[in-house]
């Protein structure tokens, strides 16, 4: 698929995704006869994945890493867990932390209806 079908299912830009490639978080995407990008399924897999973990806020230089890692083959699985459950235990605290404030605006909100 093209680039720009790419970036529509995906959901990102395809800025965005050249960036990816430019960055080595996207292999190099296969080309067409014409020399276009031609993306796959399971290059659109890879980048729901890269989504989720931008999402939850892991950092690109952790993404990277991890793509690095992938790249480098089934004996960095161990690293690449690793890697991935640090960053499980950072959302983990801003879930956390965002139920406590969830908790303070409900509060608020609460208040304010007793006063109506």
């Amino acid at each position: 698929m093209t680039i720009q079908e790419a970036a529509q299912r995906s959901g990102l830009s395809a800025h965005t995704l050249r960036y990816y490639e430019r960055i080595g978080l996207i292999h190099s995407v296969g080309r067409d006869h014409n020399g276009h990008r031609d993306y796959a399924q399971e290059d659109l897999r890879w980048l729901e994945f890269l989504t989720r973990l931008r999402t939850t806020g892991m950092s690109i230089a952790d993404m990277c890493r991890y793509a690095e890692l992938r790249r480098m083959g089934k004996h960095t699985a161990g690293e690449r867990r690793e890697l991935l459950k640090l960053h499980r235990e950072r959302v983990r605290s801003k879930i956390a932390e965002l139920t406590e404030d969830l908790k303070v605006l409900d509060y608020k909100i609460n208040r304010y209806g007793d006063m109506a």
